[in-house]
């Protein structure tokens, strides 16, 4: 019988208790058991973040409470972000927020957020804290790890750029905080030759990277470097870089080595695409006893017939080339761009050699070029053979399945901070994220 509700009064007192509200299977029951001993442990260094004077200002926890609920649910507005929690009561409980506690406003948090939080390494230690919870919990092997790079657009106008050496940062609209890091960068950086100077520079944004990688339009962005464990794709570090190959390669080895120095993990072997396979870095590799499941970045071979230098001969012990008529190629020991041996043929061997429109149509004399990290780029070229290597392949495809998740069920295709700092702070508050949730998948 479809009745009418005639109840005109609101009951005078409620028995009302928010934890009994949350589900007892609700994933914030379960991310909240594992962030609750990270708290703990971090109460000393959020003492700083608490004001002693003045208006009581947002607690830190709260702050990073909200943070972690917005980067799992896809909450990029920190307007919607205070909203929501307001609202939901799953989002209160787990804010440590009572009916009666008042949701800091959008205004408020999100000056606390960017004035408190940007200077230190608060969000690094959390991240690094949920990461030894990760390890407890032995999701976290430490045998096999995969390195790579995602584009994440920056906060920056595609239609406003300007060239370096027309930038005039002391006009009063270009004194923020991303010009201010991105000056000091500049001042405290050594000069590197191997980094190309940038064509184009975003005036709201000057560290992020004009480009057009991943067959996106070309854009301003950085690079969302993860380094991970294969086993459970758990995020062991992470590395916010502008958009560049060099940068994001390089970054890598401050990745190993801080997993290494802060974590005291260190894999037996590592596996990247073929961006990551340039001599340099497998020669650290080796040297670092990292075995490098990486596709070697080779352009030694030739499309237009000719002889490539796979068909020579290299003698390690005498450090000479033999060509496929037995002649030796010699170098002087002199290196050209600080990373390349060149090795040449005497031109009395080659003008009256048969082979020679094959090898040499234009020159006098067939010269082979040789990276000093040819001996790792070998050993490379060897493990690629294995079925160890094979597997590490099929393994890798685990760290795109963090990026596409990430930007399909996070929203977190484009970042709200400015600066390297911003994006290294989004960046730390996504890997959190997505390694809670993988925790919390595993807890009963």
């Amino acid at each position: 019988m479809m009745g009418r509700q005639t109840a005109d009064q609101a009951a005078l007192f409620y028995e009302f208790r928010l934890q009994d509200r949350v589900p007892e299977g609700h994933l914030l029951r379960k991310i909240n058991a594992a962030i609750d001993p990270v708290f703990a442990g971090l109460h000393q260094q959020l003492a700083p973040y608490y004001s002693s004077t003045g208006r009581p200002s947002i607690d830190p926890e709260l702050m990073i409470r909200m943070l972690i609920i917005g980067y799992c649910h896809g909450i990029r507005s920190e307007r919607r972000l205070c909203e929501e929690v307001a609202l939901n009561l799953a989002y209160r409980w787990f804010c440590r927020l009572d009916l009666n506690d008042a949701v800091p406003d959008h205004s408020s948090f999100s000056k606390n957020r960017h004035g408190r939080f940007r200077e230190s390494d608060l969000l690094r230690q959390i991240f690094e804290a949920v990461v030894r919870a990760c390890m407890a919990a032995g999701l976290i092997q430490g045998e096999g790890f995969a390195v790579d790079a995602s584009i994440i657009t920056a906060d920056a106008s595609r239609h406003h750029r300007i060239a370096p050496e027309e930038a005039d940062w002391s006009k009063p609209e270009r004194q923020t905080r991303a010009v201010r890091e991105y000056l000091s960068a500049l001042e405290a950086e050594a000069p590197d030759p191997a980094r190309k100077t940038p064509e184009v520079l975003s005036p709201s944004d000057p560290a992020a990277a004009w480009t057009a990688k991943a067959h996106l339009q070309v854009q301003f962005a950085y690079g969302l470097n993860y380094l991970i464990d294969m086993d459970n794709a758990i995020i062991v570090d992470v590395e916010a870089t502008p958009a560049r190959v060099y940068d994001e390669v390089r970054s890598t080895r401050t990745m190993l080595m801080r997993t290494w120095r802060r974590l005291g993990i260190k894999p037996k072997r590592l596996a990247a695409d073929t961006a990551y396979g340039t001599g340099a870095f497998l020669g650290w590799l080796v040297g670092q006893r990292i075995a490098p499941h990486i596709p070697v970045w080779d352009k030694s071979q030739r499309e237009d017939g000719t002889l490539s230098r796979k068909d020579f001969r290299f003698d390690r012990k005498g450090d000479v080339y033999f060509c496929p008529q037995g002649k030796i190629l010699e170098t002087t020991g002199h290196l050209h761009g600080g990373t390349t041996l060149l090795y040449r043929a005497s031109k009395y061997d080659c003008t009256p050699c048969p082979l020679k429109p094959k090898c040499c149509p234009n020159t006098p004399e067939r010269k082979i070029p040789r990276d000093i990290n040819e001996a790792a780029r070998d050993k490379a070229r060897a493990l690629a053979e294995t079925e160890a290597f094979q597997r590490s392949c099929n393994e890798r495809r685990k760290i795109e399945m963090r990026f596409a998740h990430l930007k399909t069920h996070h929203g977190f295709n484009r970042l709200r901070l400015r600066g390297l700092t911003g994006a290294r702070d989004e960046f730390h508050l996504a890997a959190i994220a997505q390694n809670l949730k993988a925790l919390a998948s595993r807890m009963v």
